[in-house]
């Protein structure tokens, strides 16, 4: 069994404790849970401590697995990152307009008998015995852009140790994810499902709302499916084992509820789906915050129940106009849980015409169910690196001036291991580094681009 767990990756873990959490946080002996609330206090530490190091390390993360990525993107650098937000962007308006059509549609009838003004919002029945601050050295949208420019610059001036600093950081963010992250997500999981089942507030908004749910639940799943059939269609690869292989991200954004702090799983599932590293290195982290598909699906639907149920009148165009500012407002939001649902309270306000009462409402119902809409995001942004993938021909990396291009063919896993103490760099990563680049060279004989 040791030895099935140990080798069966995080999907089994995540599922593990979902179903744990959920069964043991259920059972009542004598009036009271079967795990007392003094042990599930402790388990509700340990995920505010890891949840405040998530917070820590997410700007680290992106700035680490974006800058050598857009760097490895050569001139063409600024192209890619326009097409790869042009994707985001399409997709999150396809998921809009496609909620905005099923609502018109079905929820006046739906909703014919359905009150929400006795909706509260989930409260927490674990608290932490203590918390540490863990404030982290930037924000999500700061490191974001500092990856921009960073990365950008160092595509144009790729000569020099500034490229092998980022390298070198690169390799100490893929070691904190190996070693720290993703070995950790299942508890921090297991202590949030465990919170969710002691309080059973969530149930009670799902089954005030059960109808919208079962909507929006099926709407999401018709836009995973629809964005890996086009991204199959794209890359000619099986849409549907695809979208399997990445049900570890859709899953463990269940239990982080934060697109940023799912970044390692998403970026892992990513590569099993046949992205190249630097694609999956540059796109994973980006649409971490820029892709909001289930985001907004999620919030158009609540916010569409709302409208019919509390009396409001909302014309097609203010629809409209919601939809096209929701994916601009929302960016770096999903990266803090809920975080999507506070950006977007001022539209609520200021162009649906939401009081005080009916934006605390909103924010009730769509905290309840935040992880789904997190999980479809995550889920979609591998769809999106296959499609970048396909597009890019394998000539990232290789654009611009001959000069150039050669100084981009840097093997950094080579570097790596010439100036790192041994084990920082696998045999099987130097191959593959020696596949992408062409190159039969030994380790320690190729350094900064030159024999």
């Amino acid at each position: 069994m040791r030895e099935f767990l140990r080798k069966s990756g995080i999907l089994v873990w995540v599922i593990a404790a979902i179903i744990l959490a959920s069964v043991l946080g259920s059972i009542r002996i004598g009036g009271n849970h079967l795990i007392p609330v003094g042990v599930g206090r402790v388990f509700a530490t340990f995920s505010d401590i890891f949840s405040q190091f998530l917070s820590f390390a997410i700007p680290l993360i992106i700035i680490g697995l974006v800058t050598p990525a857009i760097a490895d993107l050569g001139r063409g650098a600024g192209k890619w990152l326009g097409i790869t937000t042009a994707f985001a962007y399409g997709s999150t308006l396809f998921s809009g307009f496609l909620t905005f059509l099923v609502c018109f549609s079905l929820f006046p009838r739906l909703l014919a008998s359905t009150q929400l003004s006795s909706v509260d919002k989930p409260g927490s029945a674990l608290e932490s015995y203590f918390t540490i601050e863990m404030p982290p050295p930037l924000q999500v949208m700061t490191a974001l852009l500092l990856s921009f420019v960073v990365g950008i610059g160092l595509s144009m001036v790729p000569r020099g140790v500034l490229r092998k600093g980022f390298i070198e950081f690169r390799a100490i963010i893929t070691r904190l994810i190996e070693t720290i992250i993703v070995p950790l997500l299942p508890l921090h999981i297991f202590g949030i499902f465990l919170n969710l089942t002691y309080t059973g507030e969530a149930i009670s908004v799902i089954r005030t709302l059960l109808r919208v749910v079962v909507v929006v639940l099926v709407l999401e799943v018709v836009i995973l499916l629809t964005q890996f059939c086009v991204a199959g269609a794209v890359a000619r690869r099986n849409p549907i084992k695809a979208l399997l292989t990445m049900m570890p991200a859709y899953l463990t954004a269940l239990g982080t509820s934060s697109s940023a702090a799912t970044i390692p799983v998403t970026l892992r599932q990513t590569k099993k789906n046949g992205v190249s590293e630097a694609v999956a290195s540059f796109t994973v982290p980006l649409c971490a915050t820029i892709h909001l598909a289930g985001s907004t699906s999620k919030i158009f639907a609540f916010a569409f129940a709302i409208v019919l149920t509390q009396g409001l009148s909302v014309s097609p165009v203010q629809w409209v106009g919601f939809i096209f500012m929701l994916g601009i407002t929302m960016v770096a939001a999903p990266g803090v849980p809920g975080g999507a649902i506070m950006a977007a309270t001022g539209l609520l306000s200021s162009m649906l015409g939401f009081n005080e009462a009916q934006v605390g409402l909103m924010i009730a119902t769509y905290i309840a169910l935040d992880s789904f809409g997190t999980a479809t995001n995550v889920t979609g942004d591998g769809a999106i690196a296959m499609i970048v993938d396909r597009i890019a021909h394998g000539t990232i990396g290789r654009e611009g001036d001959p000069e150039n291009a050669r100084e981009l063919a840097f093997d950094g896993m080579v570097y790596l291991d010439r100036v790192s103490v041994e084990g920082v760099v696998s045999p099987e990563e130097l191959a593959d580094s020696a596949a992408r680049h062409g190159t039969t060279r030994v380790p320690g004989h190729f350094l900064g681009g030159q024999p």
